[in-house]
């Protein structure tokens, strides 16, 4: 392994989180006063001297008094990645190995150090509380420990929401953007941690590709942000729900979520960027490339249609009646709460789990699916549901015919048998998680709903659940141990199992490259 070449790059990505902590101390030295009036960023909110008893670090900007938060951990960020980034390797050779090792000691340094504003400000005091939600930020999971966010400093709320927005393409991949030395073999960091089929048809113009992802999904962002201030929605609001929509990663800074803007328009802005950060980036690519049948050919765009159509429906028939007094208002939630549920993205404008159980179901069914391969959202992805159907069949179709030779086509071409095995182990590890988490979370004594739902949603990405974590809850109820089980779900779901895994097997640290 290139051990030279890990410890540059670990510096390197602290040097942008350190970067990219800059705008949360500017709107906390904004609404704090060190800068002068907030003026129409938006709604202030009650601040650190709340009944709530946020407590806080006196100073910088006086007012909510996060900012020394963010100064502590700007300078420390840029001292330890700036001692790391000095660092000569002999040969700039990024192995498969050193991939895993960037990419999952990279995360897990940036989601426990991002952690350091909300500690040091007092926001979180807890450390393990403190570590969740950032880590629960960066992996775009969505899941809080906090009860009234409301109450929140606004550069704390900018920073969990920017967080998300970081970690939606993966601040890896941010990297490979702005690298001037990113070059082919920089495509091993780009394969371990992009979700979903390999990038490996990238690997010739490998940087160029990753500034056009990220082009992208900055327009994506712009464009929402842009959308929301025409709806009437203050600037501060606009850039938290922009951020949190385009990463599929839902943080809001309003306790009811989306349902807190009681406007139409609204939620169908963000209805629509949600449908649209849930579908492969590499599509857009195509698009820019003037592939435009690329949409109508892709498998895994129509399975995530057809599911959202279909899911909706089903939820808009069962529900009228009960839930809601009206087809349309329930096939308005129904859509909504749909999308919002496939991409991970868990933004609400009703309770879902206050609806039928059939209703409930669904939902649950689409936070294991998932959004599409190479999109912003979390889960199994479309594409690897697809391939399982499709193996099951031939399996089956092979129990009548056993000398039958089927290959397993996407897209019209033939998946490689390695691929299809590939899938197999992912989803049989994805489920031994799933059961080993829920036996550990189960240890506190909560009910059986609450339990299993809060790992799913965990290590879906998802961040809502059933029982005490509904998309009204909150996780803050968990005893430390079962957060700390439920922030490695977090980890592991949105790092797809794989580089975690690896990290923690001996042979793995071997002196072989491979």
């Amino acid at each position: 392994m290139n051990h030279r070449m890990i410890i540059r790059s670990l510096g390197l990505l602290l040097l942008i989180e350190a970067a990219c902590m800059l705008p949360a101390l500017i709107v906390s030295l904004i609404y704090g006063g060190g800068l002068g009036s907030p003026g129409g960023l938006g709604d202030g909110v009650a601040g650190l001297g709340s009944p709530d008893g946020l407590g806080g670090v006196g100073g910088l900007g006086g007012g909510e008094g996060d900012a020394p938060a963010f100064v502590l951990s700007i300078l420390a960020l840029a001292a330890v990645g700036g001692a790391m980034a000095r660092v000569r390797p002999k040969t700039t050779n990024i192995y498969a190995k050193d991939g895993f090792a960037i990419v999952g000691f990279g995360w897990l340094l940036m989601s426990v150090l991002g952690a350091a504003p909300f500690l040091l400000s007092g926001a979180v005091p807890s450390p393990v509380d403190a570590v969740f939600e950032s880590i629960s930020g960066f992996s775009t999971t969505g899941a809080s420990i906090i009860k009234n966010v409301e109450a929140l400093p606004h550069g704390i709320l900018f920073w969990r929401s920017f967080a998300h927005w970081i970690g939606g393409l993966g601040f890896l991949l941010l990297m490979l953007a702005i690298l001037p030395t990113a070059r082919a073999n920089t495509v091993h960091i780009m394969k371990a941690e992009s979700p979903g089929p390999a990038p490996e048809k990238f690997v010739p113009q490998i940087r160029r590709v990753a500034k056009i992802l990220y082009g992208i999904y900055v327009a994506l962002t712009f464009a929402e942000v842009i959308f929301l201030l025409c709806g009437g929605v203050p600037l501060f609001d606009a850039l938290i729900h922009a951020f949190g929509t385009t990463s599929t990663g839902g943080f809001s800074n309003k306790n009811f979520s989306i349902g807190s803007f009681h406007s139409v328009y609204v939620e169908n802005v963000v209805m629509a960027f949600m449908l649209l950060c849930g579908v492969n980036f590499t599509l857009y690519h195509a698009l820019l490339r003037r592939n435009f049948s690329a949409f109508l050919h892709d498998e895994e765009f129509r399975f995530y249609a057809l599911a959202i159509l279909t899911a909706s429906f089903l939820i808009a028939f069962n529900t009228f009646g009960q839930a809601f007094a009206s087809f349309g208002e329930a096939l308005r939630h129904g859509f909504f709460q749909v999308i919002a549920q496939i991409t991970t993205t868990a933004y609400a404008t009703a309770d879902f789990s206050k609806w039928p159980t059939f209703s409930k179901c669904v939902m649950l069914f689409l936070m294991l699916c998932g959004a599409s391969a190479s999109s912003t959202g979390g889960g199994l992805k479309c594409v690897r549901v697809i391939l399982l159907v499709k193996i099951a069949r031939r399996e089956v179709e092979r129990l009548i015919h056993p000398r039958s030779v089927r290959a397993v086509k996407l897209n019209g071409k033939a998946v490689e048998e390695e691929t299809l095995s590939g899938v197999v182990v992912f989803f049989f590890l994805y489920v031994a998680t799933i059961v080993v988490a829920t036996l550990l979370v189960s240890a506190e004594g909560r009910d059986i709903v609450s339990t299993w739902t809060a790992v799913l949603a965990s290590i879906s990405n998802n961040g809502t659940g059933l029982g005490m974590v509904s998309n009204m809850g909150s996780f803050a109820d968990f005893s430390v141990a079962s957060k700390i089980v439920l922030l490695v779900c977090m980890f592991v779901g949105r790092l797809e199992i794989y580089p975690v895994l690896l990290l923690s097997m001996p042979t793995f640290w071997r002196r072989v490259n491979i």
